[in-house]
């Protein structure tokens, strides 16, 4: 018993350092794009769901050492040269997210004259519904935010894929039910903006270390539901990520598993769409 308490305290303490020294590494300053790539040299990917897509690691100096062959949308419609943390919309919460290490791992896989540009979306505690719905949350308007940073995004370069990872809200006895379909109507929302059928649309499943056993077992409901979809959509692909660690609170990835899942959504997009593409 006193292993348990002595670990508990432990890991609140480690959590709570991490929390107080989150922005410790975070860049002083960001350089902006002065001169754009051709539009046609540009990739487009947008980052959209909640936390866990919003990023809440521990940036690290390697974090912000990024390629001109990677940017990112900023406030105000800025570009800049891609440096984690990506997100900003909650910047007492914001921290490392996937979008980085997704990106050094595709230019693996593409052309040496594309760069990638990045557009975080993401919302801590959104729901899907809310999405759905375009509400204000944490004042960000949710699908109109999308919209709007999709157009740009349209204007500098072609829209490729949308990085999401969603459901922590909706895991519940309330949200599970509805899952399958607001996910399918959300994702209808996206391509219809983007004005394309077939956008790829590659999704993270939940963790695998919620607690109590409970809120697992809920999470596990949504990750089903998540597979099941994709099942039903020849445009959408999972990301695994049950072999993933949290960062002390059972809820948020840490920040290793952060860039792991950035590696596997560009090593999916890499299998799924373009070796596919080679081979028709």
């Amino acid at each position: 018993m006193r292993y348990i308490i002595a670990t508990v305290f432990l890991m609140q303490t480690f959590y709570s350092f991490c929390q107080d020294n989150q922005k410790e590494n975070f860049p002083v300053l960001r350089e902006e794009v002065k001169i754009m790539p051709e539009r046609e040299n540009v990739w487009i990917f947008l980052m959209a769901g909640q936390s866990n897509m919003a990023g809440r690691g521990f940036v690290e100096p390697s974090d912000t050492i990024s390629s001109h062959r990677i940017i990112s949308l900023g406030e105000n419609n800025i570009w800049y040269y891609a440096k984690e943390p990506l997100h900003f919309y909650e910047p007492n919460l914001t921290g490392l997210d996937c979008g980085l290490s997704f990106a050094k791992e595709l230019l693996k896989y593409i052309p040496e004259n594309i760069s990638i540009g990045l557009i975080p979306c993401a919302v801590g505690g959104s729901s899907i519904q809310q999405w759905n719905n375009d509400e204000t949350y944490r004042g960000v308007t949710l699908l109109s935010n999308f919209k709007e940073r999709l157009e740009e995004g349209k204007n500098k370069g072609i829209i490729k894929g949308v990085l999401w990872h969603q459901g922590e809200s909706d895991a519940n006895s309330i949200g599970i039910p509805p899952y399958a379909k607001q996910t399918t109507k959300l994702f209808a929302a996206f391509r219809q903006m983007a004005n394309n059928e077939k956008l790829p649309i590659l999704v993270g499943e939940l963790g695998s270390f919620r607690q109590p056993a409970g809120v697992q077992a809920q999470c596990d409901s949504i990750n089903q539901v998540i597979h099941q979809t994709a099942r039903l959509d020849k445009y959408r692909f999972v990301i695994p990520t049950g072999d993933l660690g949290h960062k002390g609170d059972n809820l948020h990835f840490n920040s290793s598993a952060q860039r792991e899942m950035g590696i596997r959504f560009a090593q999916k997009y890499n299998e799924v769409v373009l070796n596919r593409a080679k081979h028709k």
